[in-house]
């Protein structure tokens, strides 16, 4: 079985009101890339990743006026994907969910959150992804108030064989500082974010140790938008969000062979899985953000990883069509991973 990671850039963006593909040559939210070009090219990698589910990243808008479910779904039905059936679990408010495409002559998927509903004043330990936990994020003995601004998604799986486990789909990200009123406030606020961010990985751990520890194997794919070395606040911290969902000292660690060869090293190539325009600087700044994390279960099972990286995995460099549709379809690239399930 082949699953995926991927994070889309103003997927959102590429349809209309009714949820349908734009596919015109108007401008997409990309850089100098129409809507009909970065639908193409989206269309060919998930034809060529041909995953039986992928975890989608920035997934199509939900809410009043628009479906993700249904966006997705019209998405596969217009290149004939296999993966054809959509699911999503909290909206939110950034137009930008988190939702799982699947085939499903191969797997069930079913939104189950975990943990019990916070009311207005919130929960401490991990309570439902679309409440509010309640942590003390600094020494000062007072509880915080924090939220997900992109709830994770939590679902049951089942494969065609009866193989049941959890999948976990989350997008972490730290607000930049806006409203800073010089750089000292700006640094105060950008460290308040960071704490935050590191507040929900902790929560986020805190549910996978949930089903660990009933012996329920689990699967986190996402964007953790962190990882070792990646800014100044990590030794400000201690660690990184990537470490803290890791869970290396607990008694069930979750495996990643990049985030291990990342935090293996702090000299010397790192694998990447994205890719951004520094414009100041005027050159490309590559980073490990994507991640399919699994339990020590699914570990047994011959988990086998790939970064599709258009310049660096040889298969994509050698196949033109395909390395192209990778830059032009978003700033990340997928991740897969092929599992004995």
């Amino acid at each position: 079985m082949r699953i995926a990671t991927y994070n889309v850039e103003w997927f959102a963006k590429l349809f209309d009101d009714n949820d349908e593909l734009h596919n015109d040559d108007g401008w997409s939210s990309r850089y100098q890339i129409s809507r009909a070009a970065q639908t193409a090219a989206l269309g060919a990698v998930f034809t060529a990743m041909d995953a039986d589910a992928v975890m989608v990243i920035e997934a199509p808008d939900a809410g009043r006026k628009h479906d993700a479910v249904k966006a997705l779904e019209n998405f596969s039905a217009h290149f004939n994907l296999r993966a054809r059936r959509a699911v999503m679990g909290f909206a939110n408010d950034t137009q930008q969910e988190i939702a799982l495409l699947y085939d499903p002559d191969v797997i069930t998927a079913t939104h189950d959150p975990q943990g019990p509903q916070a009311d207005a004043d919130g929960a401490q330990g991990a309570p439902r992804f679309d409440g509010v936990l309640q942590i003390d994020l600094d020494i000062d003995a007072t509880e915080d108030s924090v939220v997900f601004s992109k709830p994770p998604l939590e679902l049951a799986i089942e494969t065609q064989s009866g193989f049941a486990f959890r999948m976990i789909g989350a997008h972490l990200k730290s607000k930049a500082p806006h409203g800073a009123r010089d750089e000292a406030h700006a640094m105060q606020l950008a460290i308040a974010n960071r704490r935050k961010q590191l507040a929900q990985a902790i929560w986020l751990r805190r549910r996978i140790d949930e089903h660990l520890g009933s012996d329920t194997p689990v699967m986190l794919l996402g964007d953790l938008n962190d990882g070792p070395g990646l800014d100044t606040f990590e030794n400000l911290f201690g660690r990184s969000s990537v470490e803290v969902v890791l869970g290396k000292d607990t008694a069930h660690p979750l495996y990643d062979p990049h985030a291990a060869r990342a935090l293996g090293q702090r000299l010397g190539a790192m694998p990447t899985t994205s890719r951004f325009w520094i414009k100041p600087e005027k050159r490309y700044l590559q980073a490990l953000l994507d991640y399919i994390m699994v339990s020590p279960q699914l570990r047994q099972k011959n988990p086998r990883w790939r970064i599709w990286h258009p310049l660096d995995d040889p298969d994509c460099w050698a196949t033109p069509a395909l390395r192209d549709a990778l830059v032009s379809a978003s700033d990340h690239f997928p991740v897969t991973v092929e599992i004995d399930l």
